[in-house]
């Protein structure tokens, strides 16, 4: 029930939760269970990730490190991405964002090197294979759950 712009929830069901501000559609509740999803979806990324550690650094990284990795690591390619497309632009079209790219999976990379205290070809070695362990990952759990790959990705055969 919406009154004055406040969602009313009874107070056995939510405790101190009586009257959430609505807020673009989401409640106070909306955004916790937003907040949580987010930390678990960050939870599952990091798994191949330190399964890709472990490999290459021989077992000396942990769970904290693939954490530290898969949340810095967008962020640095993001600000990378955009700040040199952003500043080379104008100047190089549309080979500055290729410049990004390749500048942007370098700093990536860089955030492995530091997050695993490897070395770049570690840091390297630990991307490519993070990326094969979580397309295999999600192959076989896609295969367990029965999920489908959309055909325009598989053509029929």
């Amino acid at each position: 029930m919406l009154a004055n712009g406040y969602l009313q929830v009874p107070w056995l069901l939510y405790g101190p939760l009586v009257a959430a501000p609505i807020i673009g559609g989401l409640s106070l509740i909306g955004v916790l269970v937003f907040v949580v999803g987010m930390i678990i979806l960050w939870l599952i990324v990091s798994i191949p990730v330190y399964i890709a550690g472990k490999i290459v650094t021989a077992g000396e990284s942990s769970l904290v490190d693939a954490m530290v990795a898969t949340l810095f690591g967008p962020i640095t390619y993001a600000v990378t991405l955009l700040a040199i497309d952003f500043l080379l632009g104008d100047l190089l079209g549309s080979a500055a964002f290729v410049l990004a790219l390749v500048l942007a999976f370098i700093a990536w990379v860089y955030v492995f090197k530091a997050s695993f205290s490897t070395g770049w070809f570690g840091a390297f070695a630990t991307a490519i294979l993070a990326i094969l362990i979580f397309a295999a990952l999600s192959f076989l759990f896609g295969a367990l759950l029965g999920v489908n790959v959309p055909p325009p990705f598989f053509p029929r055969v």
